[in-house]
């Protein structure tokens, strides 16, 4: 039997993908890649640019951190330049300190200087002393001339001031002295309704003293028919008083029951 014979005999062929293979490469450059080999390379881009996208903050993650150090450091040497002035200045107030306490020792040490002595008083001049010529003619004006005064000085003196003090005696008594008055008002109250109300305030203005002056009156009703006697009076302060005025009118037994004061006021 010959070699095709053989090969169209055999039911197994093993080279089958090799040509499947190679008839599918031949069919895409015909016609063009398949829609799954369009769709997978769909795919590879969008996860192309998924990566890119992820990358891209990244990028902008160190930027900023970049930066943030950036102006840490630019901080840390202003802190620096400013501790160093601090430390400059720290110095200067150490050095102007130890000068101080330096001078302050020198001036403890060093004794005090001696006060400066006084200006000289400018010397006093004596008043010239006016020499009085002593002659004899002289003796008679010395025996006029009286140094410890007269007596007749001494009494008209003693005449103008007793002068003066009965002049403001007389004044001060032709000056009106101010009299303390009050305006009193009394409720004079009878022992029933049936007593002479008249009677009764005649009875009252009977009262007569020096200070006393009586005014207005009227009956006022307090119940059951019964009338008080309302009645007011001016009275000198240094004079007359409630009292005396209570104690006057209540001797009049038969008609006055009590006396109250309504009212007390100053004028």
């Amino acid at each position: 039997m010959s070699g095709l014979q053989c090969l169209a005999a055999e039911n197994i062929w093993f080279d089958k993908h090799r040509y499947d293979e190679a008839e599918k490469r031949f069919y895409e450059g015909a016609n063009g890649p398949t829609t799954q080999q369009q769709q997978q390379g769909g795919q590879g881009k969008t996860a192309q640019h998924a990566k890119g996208r992820q990358q891209k903050p990244r990028h902008r993650n160190s930027s900023s951190h970049g930066a943030g150090d950036q102006e840490l450091v630019t901080r840390m040497k202003s802190l620096e330049l400013e501790n160093q002035t601090l430390h400059k200045v720290v110095e200067d107030m150490r050095a102007a300190l130890q000068k101080l306490e330096s001078r302050v020792a020198f001036l403890e040490k060093s004794p005090a200087p001696a006060a400066a002595p006084c200006a000289k008083a400018a010397p006093v001049q004596a008043a010239p002393v006016k020499q009085v010529n002593v002659t004899n003619g002289g003796d008679d004006d010395d025996d006029d001339i009286d140094l410890f005064g007269s007596d007749e000085e001494d009494e008209e003196a003693e005449r103008l001031k007793q002068e003066r003090l009965e002049a403001y005696a007389a004044k001060k008594a032709k000056k009106p002295t101010v009299i303390a008055k009050s305006s009193i008002l009394l409720d004079v109250k009878p022992w029933d309704d049936e007593t002479d109300m008249g009677k009764l305030e005649e009875c009252v203005r009977s009262v007569q003293m020096d200070g006393l002056l009586w005014g207005a009156s009227k009956l006022v009703p307090v119940g059951y028919g019964i009338k008080k006697l309302q009645i007011n009076c001016v009275v000198e302060d240094d004079k007359v008083g409630t009292d005396i005025l209570e104690e006057e009118i209540t001797k009049f037994e038969d008609y006055v029951q009590s006396v109250d004061v309504a009212a007390f006021n100053k004028i």
